[in-house]
């Protein structure tokens, strides 16, 4: 079972398992954001890599109030004393990958899997809780104490994060090594009018970087410049 976003690291992490020889599932949230053309990227990033079932799935986007990246979402009022500085980015969804996972961990079971991929990377986990390595580890633990599989004693679930020690240029190579098709993934958070990414928004900067660090372009740019970092 594959999280799939539809941007690089999901359609990466989707590449990873395959070659792991895993027969893949992957699930797909629509959850009011923004860059709402990531659904359609996985889709196309799904069909790529060969996934066995790919599952799209709405999630009342009244859930994750505070978010930038949620459209209408409400303040949820993230400046109180209990926020540490400097605090999560506006870019946060409020325990999005809690709510992700555990919904990939309803459809494994039903389908008897026992392994969930997450493309969390070395820079999601500087400013995203729900992405370093000591909550996945917890949530692997949860999915061990609470599923009928997991206390009846059969191969017990394993949460991997396979590019959680690399930057998105380690992602980026690794994904072409395995043939990772990059035109057909999204990354942007605040595409233009016009449907092109917004080349401003840091995951903009950050997969712009990623494609310059191996010294190649990006190929969803179609033309399209970005700022470097």
């Amino acid at each position: 079972m594959v999280l799939l976003s539809g941007g690089v690291d999901s359609a990466t992490a989707v590449a990873i398992a395959r070659a792991e020889g895993f027969e893949v599932f992957a699930l797909t949230a629509r959850y009011g954001q923004r860059h709402r053309r990531e659904v359609e990227a996985a889709r196309r990033v799904a069909a790529q890599l060969g996934v066995r079932q790919h599952l799209v799935v709405d999630v009342d986007p009244g859930l994750f109030g505070g978010s930038s990246l949620v459209e209408g979402a409400v303040s949820a009022g993230g400046d109180g004393p209990c926020v540490a500085a400097p605090g999560p980015p506006a870019t946060y969804v409020p325990a999005r990958n809690t709510v992700l996972l555990s919904m990939a961990l309803a459809w494994a079971e039903s389908l008897d899997a026992r392994d969930i991929f997450i493309g969390a990377n070395a820079l999601d986990r500087e400013g995203y809780p729900d992405c370093r390595p000591e909550f996945l580890t917890a949530f692997e633990r949860i999915a061990n104490l609470g599923t009928r599989e997991a206390i009846g004693g059969c191969r017990p679930w394993q949460i991997h994060a396979p590019l959680a020690q690399w930057t998105k240029a380690g992602v980026i190579a690794r994904g072409r090594a395995l043939g990772v098709d990059y035109a057909l993934t999204w990354t942007c958070y605040a595409p233009t009018v016009l449907g092109s990414p917004c080349s401003s928004c840091d995951a903009c900067l950050q997969r712009a970087a990623g494609f310059r660090d191996n010294g190649i372009e990006d190929p969803m740019l179609s033309g399209t410049t970005i700022a470097l970092l």
